[in-house]
């Protein structure tokens, strides 16, 4: 059973460390190795820990996280939805995606976004995101990547 809790201080080195795992299981074959030594590289920052705590949210099993989303509930950006590959398949990634919908939906957000990645863009779409554009997304770290930029209308709660 996965369950999903607000991420804390202490799960920011095992967020970025399946963070990792999945973007070099995931994303090799539409990345070159250069960007996705930039995407990995680096190690945990004091602003990648302070936006775990404000943003992040973990999916749990067995008491191991292994995966991440987050949600800014001013904007409506969804971001790092992550899973790490020894758990690909169990649906994680869509019970994130549904927890951080719900969350938006909450907080009378109308519109989800997010700049997928190019091997992702499918499984979004298959979750009602639209988008089809090639887009560069310029990392805080410096590197340029191209996604799909991709938006999904929200119904209000009654």
């Amino acid at each position: 059973m996965i369950t999903i809790r607000k991420a804390t201080q202490a799960d920011a080195v095992l967020i970025h460390a399946l963070r990792s795992r999945a973007i070099l299981d995931k994303c090799s074959a539409y990345y070159s190795k250069e960007q996705l030594s930039l995407w990995t590289d680096r190690g945990v920052s004091d602003g990648f820990i302070q936006d775990v705590m404000e943003t992040f949210y973990v999916s749990v099993t067995d008491g191991r996280v292994i995966g991440s989303g987050k949600l800014n509930i001013e904007t409506g950006m969804v971001d790092a939805i992550f899973v790490d590959p020894e758990y690909c398949g169990i649906g994680a990634a869509k019970q994130m995606l549904t927890f951080l919908e719900n969350l938006a939906k909450e907080n009378g957000l109308l519109l989800l976004k997010l700049e997928s990645t190019i091997n992702a863009a499918p499984f979004y779409r298959s979750y009602g995101f639209i988008g089809e554009k090639l887009s560069t997304y310029h990392s805080p770290r410096g590197i340029s990547l191209d996604c799909i930029p991709m938006q999904k209308p929200l119904v209000k709660h009654v």
